[in-house]
């Protein structure tokens, strides 16, 4: 969400960063809201100041015997009582009206961003490794589980639908073994600070993390008017809100291991086989809190953890720079790290690693005081997954594939599996 008054000053920078986006100019229409709700609040102070000016003016009248001019200051106190009362309820429609239009504003992308308008203006920043040799025309991830047994579609759709899937045997250890190799990894190596949050969160937590109101499609909702985190992101940035911190507690670096759930609307048609696009899966989530001059620096560092999960699994991946058209709602700037899947001879999203700004704790109210003990800012907020747990266990299926159909454990899961070194169909 943006500070008004920056948008004030910079009406032009701020319709051009929308332009990249392809959002249509807002400052005027942002700017016209916020007048109206000024001029109103101006009227309305007016009135409460003449109402108690009117107010002792009746007394003085009284005191001189002057009934007609009591009379007359009773009934103009009278009207503006009923206009103050109606007055404080346009005063919060108005104040709506502004926040409703802010709060669908997306943020602006930073500078270095390539403009375009969808994944297919996304940059290549680097690669990492080669992508693997087979002998044999390597499978899909869905053909691999279903031929060792371990992967049902048919049994989850039985228990919740279609986008489920039942894993057994050594292949829901592998999963479980990857989600606990990267949370290790991220606690021990890497300095953050594990935590098992909530996976149902309150609206305004979702609001918080521009989950809402824009994208309430994509999440499910409870009947008792709570929501299933699509990502652990939502409860771990919001571990803040409504907070002022210390400086000297900057930056803060989170990291969870959950469930994450996304009702995926719009996606008909797309991932329709296999695990990469799923209503229910696991993912380790990676946030910091920090303050603004190290929220770039935070950005790299946070690449870097994802990295080198994908790094001891021995995965060949790319980083890519999400374009203005392909950038999350809330994101200044996105790396997209993707996993070869020598199955789908294809590059596919693994881990993104975003950095907000203020945007985020400006909706949170979430703030730090400085070092002199007065002056107080936003925080900036950063999110990464390190990384999805499901499309992990896909790259490595993919990855670790042989022709008899087994699929070698990485070295890094052995001391996860309780050696397990080998895939097979029993």
């Amino acid at each position: 969400m943006f500070d008004v008054k920056w948008i004030r000053d910079h009406p032009a920078q701020f319709d051009a960063g929308l332009a990249k986006r392809g959002e249509a100019a807002a400052a005027a229409r942002i700017i016209g809201l916020d007048d109206a709700r000024r001029t109103h609040i101006s009227r309305l102070q007016e009135a409460q100041g003449r109402r108690n000016a009117a107010s002792k003016e009746i007394g003085a009248a009284k005191a001189a015997g002057d009934e007609a001019t009591a009379k007359k200051l009773i009934d103009e106190v009278a009207d503006l009582k009923s206009f103050i009362q109606s007055g404080e309820a346009e005063e919060r429609r108005l104040t709506d009206a502004l926040e409703e239009a802010l709060g669908a504003i997306p943020n602006m992308p930073y500078d270095d961003v390539p403009v375009g308008a969808d994944e297919a203006a996304n940059v290549e920043h680097h690669r990492h490794g080669e992508q693997p040799a087979f002998s044999f025309e390597p499978k899909e991830h869905f053909e691999i589980g279903e031929e060792l047994g371990q992967m049902d579609f048919e049994a989850a759709a039985k228990l919740a639908g279609a986008r489920f899937v039942v894993l057994n045997s050594s292949l829901a250890r592998l999963e479980r073994a990857l989600g606990q190799f990267m949370i290790d990894l991220h606690t021990r190596e890497h300095g953050y600070t594990e935590v098992s949050p909530p996976l149902l969160v309150r609206d305004e937590v979702l609001f918080g993390t521009n989950q809402l109101p824009k994208f309430a499609d994509d999440q499910f909702h409870t009947n008792d008017g709570r929501w299933l985190i699509a990502t652990s992101e939502i409860p771990l940035t919001n571990l803040v809100r409504e907070e002022i911190v210390d400086v000297d507690t900057l930056p803060r670096r989170y990291t969870a291991l959950t469930a994450c759930f996304r009702a995926e609307a719009g996606s008909a048609g797309r991932d329709t086989r296999g695990m990469l696009r799923q209503h229910q899966f696991s993912k380790v989530e990676l946030v910091s809190i920090t303050e603004p001059e190290r929220s770039l620096e935070e950005h790299e560092r946070m690449l870097a953890c994802a990295e080198e999960v994908m790094k001891q699994l021995g995965l060949h991946y790319r980083v890519v720079v999400l374009s203005t058209g392909d950038l999350g709602f809330g994101a200044h700037k996105t790396y997209d790290i993707e996993v070869w899947l020598p199955g789908q001879k294809a590059y596919r999203e693994i881990s993104s690693c975003s950095v907000c700004g203020e945007f985020q704790a400006r909706r949170m109210n979430a703030r730090y005081r400085h070092a002199d003990a007065k002056t107080i800012s936003h925080v900036h907020t950063l999110n990464g997954s390190g990384v999805a747990v499901g499309r992990a266990l896909i790259a490595v299926l993919e990855n670790y594939q042989n022709e008899d159909g087994s699929v070698s454990v990485p070295n890094v899961l052995a001391p996860y599996m309780g050696g397990v070194t080998t895939l097979a169909k029993p």
